[in-house]
């Protein structure tokens, strides 16, 4: 090998580089742009698999990385966001979106005569100036765009430095008979396209490579096509790891992905291997760039056509695969109750961080609604007599305090995946939410101590107590059940209630202390009893408080986006 080859060698392999980061950072800055819309985007997913197909191409062509995709519909699943049938249309879609790289990389095998319109001659450019966006732009959106645009330049240029460092090889024989020779198996096209997809974690990128090589027409239609298969396959693997040690949906949306694409290259692959036996003349066509990002369309958008009706026999087969799980002995509480916090909070969607924010309000919410049972099982402990509820207090208590570490793990790693402003805002609010919460697991805690202590001691409350005690206990249930739902919806109605009820709490607090101390002096109440009569009426006020707090960050963002919009329209 002399020295001219081993400069080309290198030349090859950081070209190969340069298009692998730039793809990984286009990715990466395009899922920022467009978060927020990809929220919207998945709101539409419904039943109807014609729209998550449509969604799935769309979102994937809008990333450039049908893996990008796929990973996160694992991480959706895992999440609850979606179920296991919606995501099958939505993978579906992402196998046809990922044809955009295709169509993109094909834009630079125009001729020479088209030079000036080739994305490469401007590469250079680019890199400039989005190098100069990222390193000079004090805004996170032109910052965004600077990533683009760079990433983009780097992308181009790294198919330019390819095609440079090969061109004086491809028209030798030795190269165009090893391709020949490729061609005419098919199984070794299969697995070279499965091998270098699943090294580079990415079809796009092995598709890419191969087009580069095709502008100088060394590629033939039958290497072209079982290469393409095999990378489709080989795209999987990106998903089926991302989905090691998730939930069980998880792991067979990831496996439906596997076989639509395993099932679909054996069916297209024996056909096209027949055609090409019976017509010799179409296996030995040279393709071009263009052409194979042709095959790579048509290809994809029929598999999912033909697969479209067996969606519901795909999860089933699925199911079959990846077998129910079993319950581990030691993750059950004493309600009898599993508890897997690995089914909410998954590293996967921090990527799309619109959608992350959304998984961790929706896991607030259910911690809210944990925290709002656990605070009326206390209070029935205690005016009710319901000792037989402390043990199930306590094991909610553990429950809530695990759930909010891990809450508060998952926004710090938020924290570093490049909000907005707003977005920023919503995380430092759901940050204090959480804390409010735990502070409100905190009260339930206190209160089933009292009711132990009454349980130990044969304590009660005396009947207008207990009369004066349920009034207050309605207004702070009617303030975290408001405030919990404000934080669902952002209704600021439900702000105002909240505050409605804190005014009729804190009216209570004062009343229900000056009738206690009037029913002391008059001997109707047990001393002891009065003291955590007391202390339960102090504990429900700070609940009510907490419910006040978590409203007020509610209407904060609300005010937020009013401001945006005035901005917007001024």
């Amino acid at each position: 090998m002399s020295l001219t080859d081993v400069k080309n060698l290198f030349g090859f392999i950081a070209g190969l580089g340069l298009f692998l980061y730039g793809m990984k950072i286009l990715s990466a800055g395009l899922q920022k742009a467009a978060g927020e819309k990809m929220k919207s985007l998945l709101g539409a997913v419904t039943s109807k698999r014609g729209m998550a197909i449509l969604v799935g191409a769309l979102i994937t062509a809008i990333i450039q990385s049908s893996g990008a995709t796929t990973v996160m519909i694992v991480g959706f699943v895992n999440a609850g966001l979606m179920s296991l049938l919606q995501s099958v249309g939505v993978t579906m879609g992402a196998n046809i979106g990922t044809t955009a790289t295709a169509w993109l990389v094909s834009l630079d095998s125009l001729g020479e005569t088209a030079t000036y319109i080739k994305p490469s001659f401007y590469a250079p450019v680019m890199i400039g100036v989005g190098a100069a966006f990222v390193m000079f732009c004090k805004k996170h959106k032109q910052q965004n765009l600077g990533e683009i645009i760079l990433s983009l330049g780097l992308l181009f240029f790294g198919l330019s430095t390819m095609s440079g460092s090969v061109e004086t090889y491809m028209s030798s024989e030795a190269v165009h008979k090893a391709f020949l020779a490729l061609g005419e198996n098919p199984i070794m096209g299969l697995l070279i396209g499965f091998l270098v997809t699943t090294l580079m974690q990415s079809s796009s990128a092995s598709v890419g490579v191969l087009q580069t090589l095709a502008v100088y027409g060394v590629v033939d239609a039958g290497t072209a096509v079982f290469v393409c298969l095999g990378a489709n396959i080989g795209s999987t693997t990106t998903a089926l790891l991302s989905a090691s040690g998730a939930s069980r949906d998880a792991r067979r949306s990831a496996v439906i992905n596997l076989l639509l694409n395993v099932f679909g290259t054996v069916i297209f692959g024996i056909i096209i291997f027949i055609f090409f036996k019976t017509r010799p003349g179409v296996q030995e066509f040279i393709m071009s760039s263009v052409a194979i990002a042709i095959f790579q369309t048509v290809y994809k958008t029929v598999n999912a056509i033909v697969f479209y009706p067996f969606a519901g026999k795909l999860v089933a087969l699925s199911g079959m695969i990846v077998r129910e799980d079993k319950p581990v002995p030691e993750q059950t509480g004493a309600d009898g109750r599993v508890h897997d916090h690995s089914m909410r909070l998954d590293d996967r969607i921090l990527n799309t961080p619109s959608l992350a924010i959304q998984a961790a309000n929706n896991y607030i919410i259910e911690l809210g609604n944990i925290c709002l049972k656990n605070i009326e099982r206390s209070l029935d402990a205690c005016m009710y007599q319901k000792y037989e509820l402390i043990p199930n207090i306590y094991d909610w208590e553990e429950r809530i305090d695990d759930d909010t570490a891990d809450l508060s793990d998952f926004l710090v790693k938020l924290t570093n995946s490049g909000l907005t402003d707003r977005q920023s805002l919503v995380v430092k609010n759901l940050m204090y939410t959480i804390i409010d919460l735990e502070r409100i697991g905190d009260h339930a805690e206190n209160m089933a101590d009292y009711a132990k202590k009454m349980q130990e001691h044969k304590l009660s409350f005396s009947p207008q107590g207990m009369t004066d005690l349920l009034a207050m206990k309605d207004a702070v249930m009617g303030s975290l059940t408001n405030a919990l739902e404000a934080r669902t919806d952002g209704d600021l109605e439900k702000v105002k209630k909240t505050l409605e009820f804190e005014e009729k709490v804190d009216f209570y607090e004062d009343q229900l202390r000056e009738n206690h101390v009037e029913r002391l002096s008059r001997g109707e109440c047990q001393s002891e009893a009065g003291v955590i009569y007391l202390n339960l009426v102090t504990n429900l006020e700070r609940v009510s408080d907490h419910a006040v707090n978590m409203v007020g960050y509610v209407k904060s963002e609300a005010d937020d986006r009013t401001r945006l919009r005035k901005e917007q329209t001024a």
